[in-house]
């Protein structure tokens, strides 16, 4: 399904990069939660693992901001098409557990942009699944 998007490319990739990881990064909740539809899906490919509707894509984040102290994303490479509402980015990952464990990743995410939120996110990880 085609989805509207409002944004420009400079919308989408502010979208994906600032509002979105940009918050999960402070742990913002309410702020990241705003970057979703209301149905909107959030799927981990690589873990085979469907979050649908904000109340378990919150669920999920209150889990993840509550497992690791520090959580950094960053060096993006987007590809956007402008047209159609997508943004797709690859990007490095650091979280840190509360004992100073350190977990470091390279992963890339594909959004579906209907007006100017998420309306659907796949997510492909090079490690273990960590938004369960």
């Amino acid at each position: 399904m085609q989805y509207q998007s409002t944004l420009n490319r400079a919308g989408l990739i502010d979208l994906a990069t600032q509002k979105y990881f940009g918050n999960v990064d402070a742990k913002n909740l309410d702020a990241v939660l705003d970057c979703f539809h209301d149905e909107a899906l959030f799927t981990v490919q690589t873990a085979h693992t469907v979050h649908a509707g904000k109340a378990e894509i919150r669920r999920m984040f209150e889990d993840f901001f509550s497992a690791y102290e520090v959580i950094v994303h960053k060096d993006f490479t987007c590809t956007v098409d402008e047209k159609n509402g997508r943004i797709t980015a690859v990007f490095n990952v650091v979280l840190k557990d509360a004992e100073g464990n350190e977990t470091l990743m390279q992963n890339t995410n594909f959004w579906r942009v209907r007006e100017e939120k998420f309306q659907e996110v796949y997510v492909y990880m090079s490690g273990a699944n960590v938004l369960v």
